[in-house]
């Protein structure tokens, strides 16, 4: 009797063993590739979990998962690939998911009741377009005034205020400094322009320039009076500059 207890006992142990092996979970790290490359913010979501994650800008995500739990996978540009857990996956080291492209074929359009052809070149030129209207066609008042920012216009504001309050704000200094703070300002935004037009990748991988070092290259580059000379739209003479700045930068802090 006490035989037979004791091989319940350890038989029980044993299912409930196999049971939390099966229901734990486990972090699981993987790679999300596609044969352009375009995998950056691809959703990751376990399902049966009811937890989510996204790739960052090379395809790496991690994701909490057990055995047999749902991972789905989806981009607008991707088609939705699901992968059940298995065993052997949850026990690799590294998951790598391949992606294939999304193709949305659109229904077929008909178009001779406007008196179209359907050749896009030969209906453009036959069809009158209105021009769009704007401020300036529809002659309104100060259509083509700038809109000024609130640092400018409290610098205007300090210099046409009357003649007694400009005159004492010119005494206490405070046009000059609120133009200076204004022309900071213009500065600033310029350069923030330009930080934005490129990705972090490409100041780390191209320009060599360490990526909590980005914000104080830029400064490096602002206080270059060249810089400010630069079209901020014009890319490629911009980027020949940062190029030229970048190695100067880093060997003045002994980045190389």
């Amino acid at each position: 009797m006490i035989k037979t207890s004791l091989y319940s006992a350890f038989f029980f142990i044993c299912a409930a063993s196999l049971h939390a092996q099966d229901t734990a979970s486990k972090e699981i790290a993987g790679r999300v590739s596609s044969a352009d490359g375009d995998v950056a913010a691809t959703h990751v979501l376990n399902i049966s979990l009811q937890k989510a994650a996204i790739t960052d800008i090379d395809g790496f995500f991690t994701i909490t998962a057990r055995l047999n739990d749902t991972l789905v996978f989806s981009a607008v540009q991707f088609q939705r690939k699901e992968l059940v857990m298995t065993k052997e996956l949850l026990a690799s080291k590294s998951l790598y998911i391949n992606l294939e492209p999304s193709l949305n074929a659109l229904d077929e359009v008909v178009v001779m009741p406007f008196n179209l052809s359907g050749q896009l070149g030969r209906d453009m030129n036959r069809i009158e377009i209105d021009p769009p209207l704007t401020a300036a066609s529809l002659g309104l008042p100060n259509a083509f005034v700038k809109k000024m920012s609130q640092a400018e216009r409290k610098a205007f504001s300090a210099r046409s205020g009357g003649p007694l309050l400009t005159a004492l704000n010119a005494l206490t200094g405070e046009t000059k400094r609120l133009r200076l703070i204004s022309d900071r300002e213009a500065k600033y935004s310029r350069t923030e322009f330009i930080r934005k037009a490129y990705h972090d990748s490409l100041y780390v991988k191209q320009l060599k320039i360490p990526a909590d070092k980005i914000n104080d290259f830029m400064y490096f580059c602002e206080i270059d009076s060249s810089f400010a000379a630069i079209d901020k739209k014009d890319n490629l003479s911009i980027w020949e500059f940062m190029l030229k700045k970048s190695m100067a930068y880093r060997k003045n802090y002994e980045l190389d």
